[in-house]
C-alpha cells in the first residue's frame, strides 16, 4: 500500500504540465499550515456558514450573467474560452451572451469525448457556455441538463436556449451535492470551475458517480492546491466565492474521485491567469492552480 507521500508523489506524476511552484513558508507559515492540516479537507460545512456561502456566490454569479463585463476577481468571455483551448468552430454556434458570460478555469472537452447521442448533465452550468458546447457535439439526438442554483444564470441559459432551438437541452434548479437524476442514466458528467465552491465535495463526486452508466465519463476543470489552506482562509466567504476558500489539495480531490467509485486518468494543469493580489499570493503560497481530468465509471 502506498504511503500518504507516495501517493501524493504518483498523482502528481500523472499531472501533465505540473509546473506549478510554491514559495518557502516562513517558520509562522509553516506551523500554522500544520496546525489545521487536520481540519475537514472535503467536508467543511463545520468551517463555514452554508447559507451565507450559498448567498455569496448567487450574488457573484447573478452579476456574471447581467453584467458579464463588470469587474471581477477573474477572467470572462470569449478570449479565455479561446485562450484555455475552446474551438472557435464550435463557439460560433453557441449563443454569444452565453459566452459572454464564460467564467471556466480550463478545457476538458478533448479528454471527454463526447458523442452524437450521448446524454450529459453539467454541474453548475451558468449562463450555459459548457451547456451549449457539448450540446453542439451531442447533437439533437443526445441530451443535456444543466443543474445550477443561481436563478438569473438559469434564466439567461434558457432564454438562449429557447431564442437558439436548443433543443436538447434541459435547466434544472439544484445543488449539485443532490441531483434530481435517475441513477445509471448519464454516459457524461461535466463540470467547469465549481466543484470547489461546493464545501460537501464528497457528495458531490458521490452523486456524479451515481448517475453514471456503467462506462460513463467525469470531466472537469477545477481549481485544487499544493497545500492545505489554513483555518481562517478556508472560513472566509469571500474567499470561497472567489474560488480560493474552497480550493484542496489536489491528492485529496483525486483520492475523493475515486473513492467514490470512479478512476482517475489523465490529469492536467491549465494555463490560467488568476487576477487578484489575494490569489495570486494563495498561488504563491498555496501552489493553487487549475487543474482539469478524465475519470472514468
Amino acid at each position: 500500500m502506498q504511503t500518504k507521500t507516495e501517493r501524493a508523489a504518483h498523482i502528481a506524476g500523472r499531472t501533465q504540465g505540473a509546473g506549478r511552484t510554491m514559495r518557502e513558508l516562513t517558520e509562522e507559515e509553516r506551523v500554522e499550515i500544520e496546525r489545521d492540516a487536520g481540519l475537514p479537507q472535503l467536508d467543511a460545512r463545520e468551517l463555514i456558514d452554508a447559507d451565507h456561502l450559498e448567498d455569496a456566490i448567487k450574488e457573484m454569479y447573478t452579476e456574471v450573467a447581467e453584467n458579464p463585463g463588470g469587474d471581477f476577481h477573474f477572467l470572462t468571455g470569449r478570449s479565455l474560452a479561446e485562450s484555455l483551448g475552446y474551438e472557435p468552430a464550435v463557439l460560433a454556434q453557441i449563443p454569444g451572451e452565453a459566452i459572454d458570460s464564460f467564467a471556466g478555469v480550463g478545457f476538458y472537452f478533448d479528454l471527454a469525448g463526447l458523442a452524437e447521442g450521448e446524454e450529459v448533465v453539467d454541474l453548475g452550468s451558468g449562463s450555459g457556455t459548457d451547456l451549449f458546447y457539448a450540446a453542439v457535439q451531442v447533437g439533437a439526438s443526445g441530451h443535456v441538463t444543466g443543474i445550477d442554483m443561481t436563478d438569473a444564470q438559469l434564466a439567461k441559459a434558457r432564454r438562449l436556449r429557447d431564442a437558439h432551438g436548443f433543443a436538447q437541452v434541459e435547466l434544472v434548479e439544484s445543488r449539485i451535492e443532490r441531483l434530481p437524476i435517475e441513477s445509471a442514466s448519464v454516459d457524461c458528467v461535466v463540470s467547469n470551475g465549481v466543484i470547489n465552491l461546493a464545501p460537501d465535495k464528497e457528495s458531490v463526486f458521490r452523486e456524479a458517480a451515481r448517475i453514471l452508466r456503467p462506462g460513463g465519463r467525469l470531466a472537469l476543470a477545477d481549481i485544487v492546491s499544493g497545500r492545505p489552506l489554513v483555518g481562517r482562509t478556508r472560513r472566509n466567504t469571500d474567499l470561497w466565492a472567489a474560488c480560493i476558500g474552497g480550493a484542496v489539495p489536489q491528492e485529496s480531490y483525486v483520492e475523493a474521485i475515486e473513492a467514490a467509485g470512479l478512476t482517475v486518468g489523465e490529469i492536467r494543469e491549465n494555463d490560467y491567469d488568476f487576477l487578484t493580489d489575494r490569489a495570486l499570493q494563495a498561488c504563491d503560497k498555496y501552489g493553487v492552480a487549475s487543474v482539469s481530468l478524465i475519470a472514468s465509471k
